[in-house]
């Protein structure tokens, strides 16, 4: 069969693009054990695609986003003519300003992209896999397994990121048709799954069809990390000794703010200087709020000195953050799970999170948890890993074994069961309407 992935692929996408290459990774994999299914990635841009996966590995890779269209020349398959005259781009702006626009019972109304369509069907494609939800999935009316990160519109609709400006429409309409329309949906915790079938159950989700594929590590980031390359990293961003840990682009359920004021009450009452280390986007309206008023909350406390935006960070220096930081803080408001937290444990690095729905199950016993929405809990969490090293041992051997407990291996084979669900529901509806074959 073959099968089509709609991958995000630009390392500034952070947490999605490292679900993305986790992901083909792992079919990566599966094509060197010997699996006959075609793999086709379609890609914004081919650039941004690891060597890894190349065409001598079994793969076809087709550009997405560039303005493309099929030959009038004759072919031995076919004599198409133009299918599609506009990038995807401008095609997705088109339907984007058209979807924004919906309301009412008029979400659950599923559009139909006829060009696109066409394209994938053109190509001969069976099944698509969409890492990162996206509304092609059902507006093309492919057979398609389609992950739900999370549905934080639904459970937490005040942080504007995910309500502001039609957000919250454009959300809803793409999961709502992009549950109820799918062959599989991905869910990475069970909590996850609760939520999709609380949400979606009324619209004919069944929980037969929400598979659940926890997260892992980012395949991306080198895994052994030496002392020298620390300190070199340490000495390329002129960090000190010793650091906090936050990687995370300024939206504002990522709760950088009351980290800071969490530091400043410690400074203030406890006398601690503790440098807090910051990487991940501050581009565009929200963010670019969000950052200063965080650099503004900086100043207030006199923690300018300690607070260090790096910005985008690339793989290779990643790891040696993580390994070289005295614990991660991450207080968010968002999960269910988190890839971070794994990344942290990975590289021996202590956790503090926040103690909510889905965090706390990922966790257990293996971080520091505090409430998100309290600068006293968080600034009690962080004296409490910046002070004891028996707990932060203690946490760095927990969070080892939890790791543990689902590997590489582990994502790899439950991915494959998945895709082979897929594949036979894909085939039984075939047999059931012959015509699905057809359209």
């Amino acid at each position: 069969m073959k099968i089509g992935i709609v991958p995000k692929l630009n390392p500034a996408d952070g947490g999605i693009y490292q679900y993305s290459i986790t992901m083909m990774h792992a079919l990566n994999q599966w094509k060197d054990d010997g699996c006959k299914d075609e793999l086709i990635v379609f890609a914004e841009n081919e650039s941004n695609i690891p060597s890894a996966f190349s065409t001598t590995r079994g793969w076809e890779i087709t550009p997405f986003s560039l303005p493309w269209q099929i030959s009038a020349k004759k072919s031995s398959l076919n004599a198409l003519r133009t299918i599609v005259d506009q990038g995807l781009h401008r095609h997705a702006l088109r339907w984007l300003r058209r979807h924004l626009k919906l309301n009412g019972p008029q979400l659950a109304v599923a559009r139909f992209d006829p060009e696109m369509s066409r394209w994938f069907r053109h190509l001969d494609v069976k099944l698509m896999l969409y890492p990162v939800p996206s509304k092609l999935s059902f507006e093309t009316r492919l057979p398609y397994v389609m992950a739900i990160h999370d549905l934080q519109h639904r459970l937490q609709p005040e942080f504007p990121e995910v309500s502001a400006n039609g957000e919250w429409e454009r959300r809803e309409y793409m999961f709502r048709n992009g549950a109820r329309h799918a062959t599989l949906l991905l869910a990475d915790s069970e909590v996850g799954k609760e939520d999709i079938l609380n949400f979606y159950g009324p619209y004919g989700v069944r929980p037969d069809r929400v598979k659940v594929l926890p997260f892992l590590p980012s395949c991306s980031l080198p895994s052994d990390v030496s002392e020298e390359e620390r300190q070199l990293v340490r000495a390329t961003y002129h960090l000190p000794e010793r650091y906090l840990f936050y990687p995370a682009q300024f939206w504002p359920h990522k709760n950088h703010a009351r980290i800071v004021k969490a530091l400043g009450l410690l400074k203030q009452e406890r006398s601690l200087d503790i440098p807090l280390v910051l990487s991940g986007s501050n581009v565009g309206k929200i963010r670019e709020r969000i950052f200063n008023e965080v650099m503004s909350l900086s100043s207030q406390f006199g923690l300018e000195k300690d607070i260090r935006h790096l910005g985008y960070v690339p793989d290779g220096d990643m790891s040696s953050l993580y390994a070289g930081a005295v614990a991660l803080v991450m207080p968010t408001f968002f999960g269910p799970t988190n890839i971070p937290v794994l990344e942290a444990w990975a590289f021996g690095c202590p956790v503090l999170t926040s103690d909510i729905r889905g965090i706390r199950e990922q966790v257990g016993d293996a971080a520091v948890l505090a409430d998100p929405r309290s600068v006293e809990a968080i600034a009690d969490g962080i004296r409490r890993l910046w002070t004891d090293e028996n707990l932060r041992c203690t946490l760095m051997e927990r969070g080892r074994r939890r790791l543990a407990t689902y590997t590489a291996d582990d994502y790899r084979r439950r991915l494959i069961e998945i895709v082979e669900d897929a594949k036979t529901l894909v085939r039984s509806e075939q047999c059931a309407d012959p015509r699905a074959a057809e359209s």
